[in-house]
């Protein structure tokens, strides 16, 4: 399919050198990065002098942040000791260690479990922050995973980057381990053989910690003020060669090759490098976004995330994250590079995600993953992952494993061929190729649904009828969108397209305000209103059906009210168009 790309977007392929890759991939995981360590910080200095030589402006600066390094871990079950590892954010033991007795569980169902005082959860599965949760609820003392062949790195904390005094009692509270699954075969024998008591020690450093963050840029000719952001991590679990070695390679090779064409860039690139993913639950992406809120809202056009890239035998593209608005840039390139339909699939709150509140529409989390198999070694990792036929990067994401040896060249050469030209369409389309009728009709099917869910118990005709009007006018825009058009009339129009995802972002992705941050959780479509579902199990007219109504009246009123603004720019596009009335639409 490459014979369809355009001459320079040929060249530009020609241009992405497999050596090249390799050679950054190598030099970044030669050592294990923790955040906030002096080998994580040797690798930022790595990437700023290779940013440099290439002739980028680069800033590398130094926030605080709550990091979270685990320690030492032992598992005694009766006289025996038992191999394991603690998480991210669990609490330490204390000297005597946690002891009590251990209950198998099986896979987690949050229903109908219910544990003792002193009890401890065995629990199948790599170990999630979400299941832990539950646990505690249940009552469990403290919790023991038994995560496959290899036991995975994890962070349990569904606090989004570092804490405030808002959030700060959400931190788990019960000590966390982990085994492998030889460990948890010992384990279960043991527990049916009427072991009633284990001893766990656990041993994590949970601080604040000063940790970088480096930015670059390429400045755009035409709107140099408004910028795509690229953005990946540095710091790693162990040697981290995928994750997220291969993603900083992509990120230096994309700045080596976009630089050579600085002068059809109409917007800037900017590039990201964050510290405290991994230990820190995004605290390098969450910092930069408070510390430019502003700016991001203002400016940022769109945000393109990697992570874990070029894995061996990653052979499936097409269920890549991405938003309905940024959908069609990934699946024209895909298309082009692997030959393949792109589904996409909706984002869940991960993966550096920090900018949605500031409005800022995403494309992008990783590129590549492993295809669905009956492969055991990867049946607890498909569990995380688990889409139509990907099943995520490979059992070796987070575990000792994750080391050079993983990386397909030719795969990683791909997936930079994908990021690299996709970045190169959203730098350089004279209008900015963000498809807000998608983004629209998206947001009109699950109002639709929200509206079949609660039935008679709430009217969102309201709500219906200015997204069908918004629908409306969108599509006249881009139905008579001209294919040449002044400079003037393009600065207007990508200024209303910004304006617009400043309102549809955080309407389909955000809670809570637009200047916090969301617990690292799923969460339901529009999720302001994801209480109708609990309404809709609410007999009509009792007390707690008329409190939780008052409360999402509310929350309709403000959907609605943005709606309307929402009409009002989609009503200037149209008129900017059609050579009407142009006034300016700056926020």
């Amino acid at each position: 399919m490459k014979e369809n790309l355009s001459s320079i977007e040929k060249e530009i392929l020609l241009n992405i050198n497999t050596s090249q890759l390799m050679e950054y991939n190598r030099e970044i995981a030669k050592e294990i990065r923790l955040s906030g360590s002096e080998e994580e910080l040797r690798a930022f200095q790595y990437a700023k002098n290779t940013l440099e030589n290439y002739g980028l402006k680069t800033d590398l600066s130094f926030h605080n942040a709550y990091i979270s390094l685990p320690g030492d871990a032992k598992l005694i079950a009766g006289n025996r000791e038992i191999s394991c590892i603690t998480h991210s954010m669990a609490p330490s033991t204390d000297e005597g260690g946690l002891v009590g007795k251990p209950v198998y569980l099986g896979e987690y169902s949050p229903v109908q479990i219910q544990l003792n005082s002193g009890e401890i959860a065995v629990i199948e599965g790599i170990a999630s922050p979400v299941v832990l949760k539950g646990l505690e609820a249940a009552g469990a003392s403290g919790a023991i995973f038994i995560n496959g062949p290899y036991t995975h790195e994890m962070i349990v904390s569904t606090i989004w980057g570092s804490p405030s005094e808002e959030n700060i009692e959400q931190m788990p509270k019960i000590p966390v381990i982990s085994i492998n699954d030889k460990s948890g075969l010992e384990l279960r024998q043991l527990i049916n053989k009427g072991l009633d008591c284990v001893k766990i020690h656990a041993n994590v450093e949970t601080k604040w910690t000063l940790i970088p963050s480096l930015t670059a840029e390429i400045k755009g000719t035409e709107e140099p003020n408004h910028f795509v952001l690229f953005s990946g991590h540095i710091d790693s679990w162990h040697y981290g060669a995928m994750d997220n070695g291969s993603a900083n390679a992509v990120m230096l090779e994309s700045a080596r090759v976009l630089s050579k064409y600085q002068h059809l860039l109409k917007r800037s690139i900017r590039f990201g490098f964050w510290s405290g993913h991994s230990h820190g639950r995004y605290a390098g992406s969450q910092n930069y976004a408070d510390q430019h809120w502003e700016e991001i809202h203002e400016n940022c056009v769109m945000h393109f995330y990697i992570d874990s890239v070029g894995g061996r035998g990653a052979t499936i593209v097409s269920e890549a994250d991405c938003m309905a608005e940024t959908m069609d840039i990934g699946s024209l390139f895909i298309k082009h590079i692997a030959d393949q339909e792109y589904i996409g699939k909706r984002y869940g709150k991960y993966a550096d995600q920090s900018f949605w509140g500031a409005g800022v529409p995403s494309l992008f989390m990783g590129m590549s993953e492993q295809p669905l198999s009956d492969d055991p070694m990867s049946q607890k990792v498909f569990k995380v992952f688990k889409g139509k036929e990907a099943g995520g990067y490979g059992w070796w994401w987070h575990t000792v494993e994750d080391t050079i040896d993983k990386i397909d060249p030719a795969i990683l050469k791909r997936d930079c061929e994908i990021y690299v030209l996709s970045l190169f369409k959203v730098l350089t389309d004279p209008i900015l190729p963000i498809n807000q009728l998608a983004a629209v009709e998206e947001l009109s099917h699950h109002i639709s649904r929200y509206q079949k869910t609660a039935g008679d118990k709430i009217c969102l005709a309201l709500t219906l009828q200015r997204l069908s009007q918004l629908n409306n006018l969108l599509t006249a825009f881009y139905e008579n969108l001209p294919e040449h058009n002044s400079n003037e009339v393009r600065r207007k129009v990508n200024q209303s397209l910004m304006n617009l995802s400043r309102i549809l972002v955080p309407l389909n992705y955000v809670s809570t305000d637009i200047f916090e941050h969301d617990p690292a959780v799923s969460f339901a479509p529009i999720p302001i209103l994801a209480s109708i579902y609990e309404l809709s199990k609410l007999e009509k007219d009792t007390h707690e059906f008329n409190l939780l109504k008052t409360s999402i009246n509310r929350k309709i009123n403000k959907v609605n009210y943005l709606l309307k603004i929402a009409l009002r720019e989609a009503k200037q596009m149209v008129a900017i168009i059609k050579n009407e009335r142009i006034v300016d639409v700056e926020i």
